[in-house]
């Protein structure tokens, strides 16, 4: 008879080590896993069943510690970490990839027209909304306001910048309008991001030693994080915008897309979808978020992100000093 498996595995941190980028890695592939959006309600409520039960002491008979960690990552997929609700489909983690290489895909095949470029923009920011409301956070929630602010004013920019660009790119080459949307995004990520977090940037983020101990508040350690998360955006999306303008720039000139010109679309969304499988998990592994605690969707992950103490405030050096001498470096969790 097979012995019951052991209460003492902690299910609140990731399965591999989040010191090393490989580990990252393999926790960002299995977060963003799409097959994950195919579940169906019993298998969640089966997830949400072993877990729940599991971390108060019962554990599933005959359960394996392979079948844990499948329900721990199912479980995170699906539901929300502060306030237990189950997140709207197209906002998790696991909707990232089909829905943006969806999304993306006719960024990149219908952006020569005004209209086009207006509505698939406007989709996108649209998404960029959902997601951030799914995902916000129990312990700073985003405002109906600041929402607002950051949707609008995202979606304005990336309109802007990419009707700016088409103009521009009239009488260059082909190739160069292909990149357009990327611009767009970019510019996006640039503006949505901060306007986000501007609780963060004004009160500061929590900072702590080495020892996980809170210090105080940044501001400075906030910026860091939000300039490290908008480059992690940008070369997120940076494989699937700019190697499949190429790859189409090809294709076009064949007899097969002059044949069937409607082909273009489900082309350029499947190449983007192939370049997002990786690039998402991978750019998310990129930065370590917080020595020993960091949350995707609020999934713990043992990694750092440090600031030296000489680049904090003034008031909170002389605070950490006096309070922390010898102290060099301070860690927070820059979020993704």
């Amino acid at each position: 008879m097979a012995a019951e498996l052991s209460t003492s595995i902690n299910i609140n941190e990731p399965r591999w080590d989040q010191s090393t980028f490989a580990g990252r890695a393999k926790h960002f592939f299995t977060v963003t896993d799409p097959r994950n959006v195919l579940l169906t309600k019993e298998q969640l409520e089966r997830a949400h069943k072993i877990i729940t039960d599991y971390r108060k002491g019962i554990v599933s008979p005959g359960l394996t510690e392979d079948e844990l960690w499948r329900a721990k990552y199912v479980f995170d997929s699906a539901f929300h970490p502060d306030t237990g609700e189950k997140m709207i489909l197209i906002g998790r983690m696991s909707a990232q990839v089909p829905m943006n290489m969806t999304i993306t895909g006719c960024m990149m095949t219908f952006y020569k027209t005004t209209p086009a470029v207006l509505f698939w923009q406007w989709i996108n920011q649209s998404f960029n909304a959902i997601v951030n409301y799914t995902n916000r956070s129990g312990d700073a929630p985003i405002t109906v306001s600041q929402l607002g602010t950051a949707y609008v004013s995202a979606t304005t920019g990336a309109v802007a910048t990419a009707l700016g660009l088409n103009s521009l790119t009239k009488h260059v080459s082909p190739l160069i309008g292909r990149f357009v949307p990327f611009a767009a995004v970019a510019a996006a990520n640039c503006i949505n991001i901060p306007l986000m977090r501007q609780r963060e940037l004004k009160h500061g983020i929590p900072i702590t030693d080495e020892n996980d101990n809170r210090i105080g508040e940044s501001s400075k350690a906030a910026q860091q994080a939000i300039s490290q998360v908008v480059v992690s955006r940008i070369l997120m999306a940076s494989p699937g915008m700019a190697i499949p303008p190429f790859l189409m720039n090809h294709l076009e000139k064949k007899a097969f897309l002059r044949r069937f010109p409607w082909m273009s679309a489900p082309i350029q969304v499947s190449l983007v979808g192939f370049c997002l499988v990786f690039a998402t998990p991978l750019c998310c592994a990129l930065f370590p978020q917080k020595r020993n605690q960091c949350h995707l969707n609020n999934t713990s992950c043992p990694s750092s992100s440090s600031i030296s103490v000489s680049r904090l405030e003034p008031e909170l050096q002389e605070k950490i000093r006096a309070s922390h001498p010898g102290l060099e470096r301070v860690y927070f969790n820059k979020g993704l």
